[in-house]
C-alpha cells in the first residue's frame, strides 16, 4: 500500500461549532480522517500492537514521545537505538504504509524529565530528525526545537496537526514538598514551557489556521495537573496562556493529544470563548504502562483511567463535525471511548 495523499480543496466548506454534551461513544464508523498515536515505546520490548495500528488503516500514525528509552547524552547511542526501532517488523510496516510524525519526550531526548539544561540537545535533536526521515533543506534543521505544522486537505475538509516540543526550551521543574510527589506548580509567570520563539509561531499557526480541526501534539498532559509528576501545570501561566491563545485564536475544533504517563486517560475543561469543551487526550504506553495504578486526582478526567497497553485513535467527520475517539488494545479491544461534537 503506498502512503496515503490528499487532495486539495477547489471549494472551503465553513461548518458552525455545535456545543454538545461530552459523552460515551456507542457506535464508531469509518471517519473522513484517521488519526492513530501513542507513546512510550521500548525499542528493545514487543510491541504488540502494531498489527493492530496497521488494521485501523489510519491516515497518519503520530508520535507522542518517548519513541526509545536511550537516557544518555550519547547521539551515537541514540541513532543505534532509533535504528534498532526502524527495524523492528511491525513498525517497518507502519512506516512503509502510513504517514509518520511526531515530537519527542524525555527518553528519547536523552534526559529524565530533562529540558533546556540538557548539553546534548541540539545533537540529540538531529538525531531525531534523521529518525523521522526529515529532509535536510527543513527548517527544523536549522533551527532550535523539533516542533512542525502539518496540514491534510482531503475532499471533505482539512486538518492542521501542530506538534509541539516541550523539551528544548522548558524551564527548570520545581521540586515538590509533598511526599510522592516529584514536582510542584512553579511561582506564577516564572518560567517557560515552550520558549519565546515556538509560542510565537504556535500563535502564528493557531491565529491564521483554516483547518476545520486542529490538534496540538504535547508529549505531557496539558489539563492533568494534581498528580506530581510532569505536566504543564507545573507551570500555571503557560497553562493559561495556551488556553487564552486558543480562544482568542478563532481556530476550529482544537484538541490536545498527550503520552508520558504509562496510563491512558481523557481529561477536559470549559475554556471561556469556546462554545466545545477543550479535551486532553492522553494515550501511553505502547510497551508498557503503570500496571499497578491504584488513582491519582484529576478534576478534569473524563471516564475511567487505562492502564492497559493501548495507543490512540480519533476518527474525524466532517459534515457532522464530530470527532470519536478511542483507546485501542491488544486484537482491535476498545478500552475506552469518548464522542465530542465541534
Amino acid at each position: 500500500m503506498q502512503k496515503k495523499h490528499f487532495l486539495y480543496l477547489l471549494l472551503a466548506v465553513f461548518i458552525n461549532c455545535k456545543t454538545t454534551q461530552v459523552s460515551k461513544k456507542q457506535e464508531v464508523s469509518k471517519g473522513d480522517f484517521t488519526i492513530a498515536f501513542g507513546s512510550c515505546n521500548r525499542h528493545d520490548v514487543n510491541n504488540i500492537l502494531w498489527d493492530d495500528v496497521l488494521k485501523v488503516d489510519p491516515d497518519i500514525w503520530i508520535w507522542g514521545g518517548d519513541i526509545i528509552y536511550a537516557d544518555t547524552d550519547d547521539p551515537g547511542k541514540i541513532a543505534e537505538m532509533y535504528e534498532e526501532q526502524r527495524s523492528v517488523p511491525g513498525y517497518a510496516q507502519v512506516l512503509s504504509e502510513i504517514e509518520v510524525i511526531g515530537t519527542w519526550d524525555d527518553h528519547d531526548y536523552g534526559l529524565n524529565d530533562g529540558g533546556n539544561e540538557f548539553e546534548a540537545k541540539g545533537e540529540s535533536q538531529q538525531v531525531f530528525l534523521d529518525f523521522m526521515d526529515v529532509p535536510k533543506t527543513d527548517p527544523r534543521r536549522q533551527r532550535e526545537g523539533v516542533y512542525a505544522s502539518h496540514d491534510y486537505q482531503t475532499p471533505k475538509g482539512e486538518v492542521k496537526v501542530l506538534v509541539l516540543d516541550t523539551r528544548f526550551f522548558r524551564s527548570a521543574l520545581t521540586p515538590s514538598s509533598t511526599k510522592g510527589n516529584r514536582y510542584m506548580p512553579g511561582i506564577y509567570g516564572e518560567g517557560t514551557v515552550l520558549g519565546d520563539e515556538q509560542w510565537t509561531w504556535l500563535e502564528k499557526e493557531l491565529n491564521s489556521s483554516k483547518a476545520d480541526f486542529n490538534i496540538i501534539v504535547s508529549s505531557i498532559q496539558f489539563l492533568s495537573d494534581q498528580h506530581g509528576f510532569e505536566t504543564w501545570g507545573n507551570f500555571p501561566h503557560e497553562v493559561d496562556r495556551l488556553k487564552k491563545t486558543i480562544s482568542e485564536s478563532g481556530a476550529r475544533g482544537v484538541i490536545i493529544l498527550s503520552g508520558d504517563r504509562h496510563i491512558s486517560e481523557f481529561s477536559g475543561t470549559e475554556v471561556e470563548g469556546l462554545n466545545y469543551p477543550l479535551i486532553d487526550f492522553t494515550s501511553s504506553g505502547l510497551t508498557h504502562v503503570y500496571s499497578s495504578f491504584s488513582g491519582e486526582p484529576n478534576p478534569g478526567r473524563i471516564g475511567e483511567v487505562v492502564a492497559i497497553k493501548s495507543f490512540g485513535l480519533l476518527r474525524i467527520h466532517f459534515n457532522s463535525r464530530k470527532v470519536e475517539m478511542e483507546m485501542i488494545g491488544d486484537d482491535g479491544k476498545v478500552l475506552n471511548q469518548l464522542s465530542q461534537e465541534y
